[in-house]
């Protein structure tokens, strides 16, 4: 009997595209499988006929010999070998996308676990770099078994329920379900004499101490990798990374603002008045900056250039002062005089002396007349 045309079979047009295949050749397939047409022979021809239209139709090299040459340009005495493989392979395809696996199952190599170090450091040292050493608490390959688990003069065996696959197959009506293997959970293998250090695991926990390059300019919340520092790899697989997470201490003087720095400096009450030079605390030493005459409380003097250079700059940050001015304490019967006799003389000409006293004076009167 001729075979008829696959393009029939599937019920599709020649133009049709892998998902257009891929739909019609579902179709067919939960129509006419042996599983919801038990002891019907032709249901289970159609099948097989479906089942061989779209593998030679699924493959572009295949598809294209069989438009060129027709039947005779592709070799299908493979096809139809049975209901049951043909299912597999049919589903496996259509379904793989959705349960994430294919018929090859899945890999028993995992990579290992990347883990998380919180460091604080100072200003200082995040603004010049440093070198630091830490311990972690990770889980490193036994040396005594090398990784396999088994007690050393021993292997581990094929389990015999998955047949070193990892995976089953659950047949449940017409559907066919791979899951976990769940006597040697996914491995393949079955350990009959684990070893005794690390009961058959492979790996074991361990104190291990790094030395841990800080670099110029990291900031609060900056991350450092330190590749293949994190657990070992399950099975041979890779093992994980370690990210040092920076945190900042509390400073005694700055303030840091990306790669600003803030401080606080207190001036005297004749200072701000009269003007002077004072010495201001910077990462580097000292500087000294210009006190303008009549300055106020709250007047913000910058230094460019004085602090840090972040990881991602071309240039180091300003350092900006915030002057306060200090209210004289503890005073002698001579400087409270003094002090007086000054407040004497300004009341006579309090708006020349004190102009935003003045000017915070009249709003307040006219807030309280309305």
């Amino acid at each position: 009997m001729a075979k008829r045309d696959y393009y029939e079979v599937l019920g599709i047009s020649r133009d049709a595209d892998e998902s257009e295949i891929k739909k019609a050749y579902r179709k067919l397939a939960m129509k006419y499988h042996p599983d919801r047409n038990a002891g019907d022979a032709k249901a289970e021809e159609k099948f097989k006929e479906a089942k061989e239209a779209y593998e030679i139709l699924s493959d572009a090299s295949k598809r294209t010999a069989y438009d060129q040459y027709g039947h005779a340009g592709v070799d299908t005495s493979a096809a139809g070998a049975g209901h049951a493989q043909g299912f597999g392979d049919a589903f496996g395809d259509i379904f793989g996308d959705i349960f994430g696996m294919r018929g090859g199952g899945r890999s028993n190599i995992h990579r290992g676990a990347d883990l998380r170090y919180n460091l604080e450091i100072t200003l200082e040292q995040a603004a010049r770099g440093s070198e630091t050493k830490i311990r972690i608490p990770t889980m490193v390959t036994c040396n005594t078994c090398n990784g396999s688990g088994a007690k050393p003069g021993t292997s581990p065996k094929t389990c015999s329920t998955c047949d070193g696959h990892g995976q089953v197959r659950m047949q449940q009506g017409f559907f066919s379900i791979q899951q976990t293997c769940p006597k040697c959970h996914g491995t393949g293998k079955m350990i009959t004499s684990p070893c005794v250090d690390c009961h058959g695991v492979g790996r074991i926990k361990q104190h291990k101490t790094l030395n841990v390059k800080i670099p110029v300019g990291v900031d609060d919340g900056d991350r450092i990798r330190l590749s293949g520092e994190g657990e070992a790899g399950v099975n041979g697989g890779p093992p994980g990374d370690l990210y040092v997470v920076i945190q900042l201490s509390s400073h005694s003087v700055f303030q840091r603002e990306g790669n600003d720095l803030h401080c606080e400096i207190p001036i005297s009450f004749a200072t701000a008045a009269l003007g002077g030079e004072i010495e201001v605390p910077t990462l580097e030493g000292h500087a000294k900056i210009k006190i303008s005459a009549e300055t106020q409380t709250g007047k913000i003097f910058r230094l460019r250039g004085k602090c840090i250079k972040g990881v991602r700059s071309h240039s180091a940050g300003d350092l900006l002062c915030h002057v306060s001015i200090e209210t004289p304490v503890n005073l002698t019967a001579r400087q409270k005089e003094l002090l007086q006799e000054l407040e004497d003389i300004s009341q006579k000409d309090n708006s020349r002396h004190s102009p935003r006293a003045k000017s915070w004076m009249d709003r307040a009167r006219e807030f309280f007349s309305e």
